[in-house]
């Protein structure tokens, strides 16, 4: 990916959790809306959801991740097909967020809603809680590890200076260590100034 290119590597989150609450003839729909990164973190996440209101009768989701807002899910429940998930993932669409996931857990009131009125419900509660989630920018970024001979620290450093890259779990040692996190339209640009740097071995970890 060369500087300059069309391809964004920005996009919307949230900067932490919130709640959400909607209420229908005796039903409670309780929303949780959280920043996420993998689907390892949204099984966790949906787990502890699940064992906290272990007494609830549906535990619907949705969520979108990565900075093409490429990988998402929508799940019912038990919920009518597309009476749940979908609208949930509906309202983070509108946002345009990504890396979220929101949960919303149903209390059966014993009076049914209907296909319309759970669509509604669903809706209103997963908005309700993004609506409280402080909307920020994220950007896409790759993991590297860099090895090098301890005479090409200078050289390595000034690299991640000029480019205003920070330094992470450095061990400087006979073969020295360090990680940094690069902005996807930086990466071609990275690995050519480290390239000519010289001495510098590169692993992509994330």
């Amino acid at each position: 990916m060369n500087p300059g290119t069309t391809e964004n590597d920005t996009y919307k989150s949230i900067s932490g959790p919130s709640e959400g609450l909607f209420k229908d003839n005796g039903s409670r729909f309780i929303a949780h809306a959280c920043p996420v990164r993998t689907e390892e973190e949204i099984k966790s996440i949906i787990a502890s959801l699940k064992k906290e209101y272990h007494d609830a009768r549906h535990h619907c989701y949705a969520y979108r991740l990565g900075y093409r807002r490429d990988i998402f899910r929508a799940n019912d429940d038990g919920e009518p097909s597309s009476s749940a998930g979908k609208p949930i993932l509906g309202q983070i669409d509108s946002l345009g967020l990504s890396d979220v996931l929101v949960v919303v857990t149903r209390y059966f009131g014993g009076i049914k809603l209907g296909i319309p009125g759970l669509i509604r419900a669903y809706r209103t509660a997963a908005a309700d809680a993004l609506s409280k989630a402080e909307i920020i920018q994220k950007t896409a970024c790759r993991r590297y590890r860099l090895s090098f001979g301890y005479t090409d620290m200078n050289s390595v450093m000034k690299v991640l200076k000029d480019l205003g890259l920070t330094a992470s779990g450095q061990d400087f040692g006979m073969t020295c260590t360090l990680e940094t996190d690069v902005r996807l339209t930086l990466t071609d640009t990275f690995s050519d100034m480290i390239g000519k740097a010289g001495g510098c071995s590169l692993e992509v970890i994330g």
